[in-house]
């Protein structure tokens, strides 16, 4: 497998580490999941969230598929002498817990690193590790949506804020952490030196709103979020079939697409009509250009609109729900799904893949089963203790 013979050992709860985690566990390292003797929380994600009996959380399962779970008390010096013991052994050393946190515990990247010239030790945090608000707790949806300005950046200026779906940004992030860990152990097969990589929740949503903060940053203003009925560019919109199935037209480059799009829909009288015959007109009068399309596109399904589009070249995706992209022909075609065997925590099960595939490799197409909680203590502690680690 692609990272087989590499050893990360991950003390991490939640997402955003271990998401990270996952994604290494699927390419063929051995990922040790180092947890408390409670368990990370997000084995009981329904009971914490809402003090639900659900006992299986398949989105623990995405993120820590493949790995060995061990069970060190780490309030205890047998605790933190075996996570020690064990970060010797390891090529990456993954994190999300506070700084101050992991030092305490004598888990810190000085004393890692001191240690292990070699590793590469990768933190995760909400805000960073320098800064007034270095030390404060954060969830995706206060440090990645909520502070960079993405929620309130996707609604109307009179509109509340939207939340996000649960993982959204711990997901993006710990493919961040991830990047960082590739290239920081690829420069080490270089120098032979590890280093601290570090990210946050924040500066990688940030980064996701770059165009917007860097249009910011240089002209000092940014025009504001309208509702669909306003956008500036009716060619790249969602509508509505008569079906009630939504879809996107994807006109980016408005004029080169406009006349396709005005066959495909056979209203020539609205190439015609001098409000829209350009972008620029267009952009004068969205509210009377969307309205006509939604006008158009109510008289038939978005199956039967898909089949015009495709005859006319005209670029558009479905705006799927989520049952619907379960079935997605292309989807499925893709790789997105795979099938997870089971094992101690849970029965096997279809799950959604990792988002990359290798063509010298198809060992992520085929990931391990869910560990139980302490599931590998024992075993791992034997080779610890038998030098079999390395």
């Amino acid at each position: 497998m692609t990272l087989e013979g590499f050893r990360v050992v991950e003390l991490g709860v939640w997402v955003a580490g271990p998401s990270a985690g996952g994604l290494l566990a699927d390419w063929g390292a051995d990922v040790i999941k180092v947890e408390a003797p409670s368990g990370d929380p997000m084995r009981r994600l329904f009971a914490v969230l809402a003090g639900h009996g659900q006992t299986e959380s398949p989105p623990f399962d995405l993120d820590n598929r493949g790995k060995r779970s061990v069970v060190f008390d780490l309030t205890t010096e047998e605790g933190r002498a075996d996570a020690r013991a064990l970060v010797a052994t390891a090529d990456v050393f993954l994190t999300n817990l506070r700084p101050e946190a992991v030092d305490r515990l004598g888990l810190g990247a000085d004393d890692l690193l001191a240690a292990n010239p070699r590793l590469v030790y990768a933190s995760v945090t909400g805000y960073g590790r320098d800064g007034p608000d270095a030390h404060r707790a954060g969830y995706d949806v206060g440090a990645f949506w909520a502070r960079t300005g993405i929620a309130r950046s996707l609604m109307p200026d009179d509109q509340p804020p939207i939340d996000l779906r649960a993982g959204m940004g711990d997901h993006v992030t710990g493919l961040t952490i991830l990047s960082g860990i590739l290239a920081a152990l690829l420069q080490r097969e270089r120098t032979g030196t590890g280093q601290l990589v570090e990210t946050s929740l924040l500066r990688t949503g940030i980064y996701c709103v770059g165009w917007d903060l860097g249009i910011r940053l240089r002209f000092g203003k940014l025009a504001p979020t309208q509702p669909r009925t306003e956008i500036m560019n009716p060619m790249v919109n969602c509508y509505q079939g008569s079906d009630g199935a939504w879809f996107w037209l994807l006109g980016v480059e408005s004029d080169r697409l406009w006349p396709k799009l005005i066959e495909a829909i056979e209203r020539p009288d609205l190439g015609d009509d001098e409000r829209f015959a350009t972008a620029r007109a267009r952009r004068h009068h969205p509210g009377e250009c969307i309205a006509a399309l939604d006008e158009v596109f109510a008289a038939r399904t978005r199956g039967e609109w898909i089949e015009c589009f495709d005859r006319h070249d005209v670029w558009w995706a479905p705006a799927n729900t989520q049952a619907e992209v379960l079935e997605d022909p292309q989807a499925i075609a893709a790789g997105a799904f795979v099938d997870v065997p089971g094992g101690a925590f849970g029965p096997a099960h279809r799950a959604v893949a990792t988002p990359i595939s290798f063509s010298a490799d198809d060992g992520a197409r085929h990931p391990g089963p869910v560990p139980a909680l302490g599931e590998h203590t024992d075993e791992v502690r034997r080779e610890l203790r038998g030098g079999d680690l390395r």
